[in-house]
């Protein structure tokens, strides 16, 4: 199983568990983050454990690689000392050094493809650990703003606020009674001020109706004087 393959069952697995009880998003992206460097740790070490036994089969190979070599360095001494039993004899145990050392570098060419698509799969989770990371400030504030604008949009929708404004309404229809109350006082009332202050307006209203005649006058003679210049001019 991949590194992803194995962390998408873990993330799905805890989402599910988090949408069931209803967890919010800012808990929800901890825990992949959680999630995430927990799988990169626990991948690491078992990287570090393949290594090791490749590291560990690589001296094996070289071990039967140089047993080969003395093996045939015996056959070939057995064989100057015409004893051709102990060369084949030798011969043989060179056989089987040769064919564990193969079979062990057969399973190394094995293990090098594993870790090469490991330290691929390692990669791309780091590039992803770090893309969450730089986006899990984003996605807190984003989260916090609007909750804020939920809490504001349920008070501005709530029964309280509304009362409130009636409240509001309420009282500014009471303070106008009073203000109309106050002001049916002074109706019929005036102060010598405002006796005075009529005099005078009445006075302009005089002055303007003198005018207004004045100018009236001449344009009433023009008239009789054409009407008795037309007599004249008949006789």
């Amino acid at each position: 199983m991949g590194v992803f393959s194995r962390f998408t069952d873990i993330i799905n697995s805890n989402i599910n568990s988090l949408l069931d009880k209803a967890e919010d998003p800012a808990k929800m992206v901890r825990l992949i983050i959680q999630e995430m460097e927990d799988t990169l740790v626990e991948v690491r070490s078992s990287s570090a454990k393949t290594l090791a036994d490749k590291k560990e089969l690589s001296r094996q190979v070289h071990r039967f690689e140089t047993d080969a070599e003395q093996w045939q360095e015996k056959a070939e001494l057995a064989l100057s000392k015409s004893r051709e039993d102990l060369a084949r004899a030798a011969l043989v145990e060179k056989k089987k050094c040769v064919e564990n050392s193969s079979a062990i570098l057969d399973e190394l060419n094995h293990i090098d493809e594993h870790i090469a698509k490991l330290q691929d799969e390692i990669s791309q989770l780091q590039d992803k650990l770090a893309d969450a990371k730089a986006r899990q400030k984003a996605i807190l504030m984003r989260e916090k703003t609007a909750s804020s604008r939920l809490k504001v949009k349920k008070n501005i929708n709530s029964d309280r606020v509304n009362d409130a404004l009636n409240r509001f309404e309420s009282y500014e229809r009471k303070i106008d009674d009073i203000e109309a109350e106050v002001e049916s006082y002074d109706l019929g009332s005036k102060s010598l001020a405002d006796e005075i202050a009529d005099l005078a307006s009445d006075e302009k209203i005089d002055d303007e109706l003198a005018q207004l005649k004045a100018r009236m006058k001449p344009a009433k003679a023009a008239p009789e004087v054409k009407a008795k210049s037309a007599a004249k001019s008949k006789k």
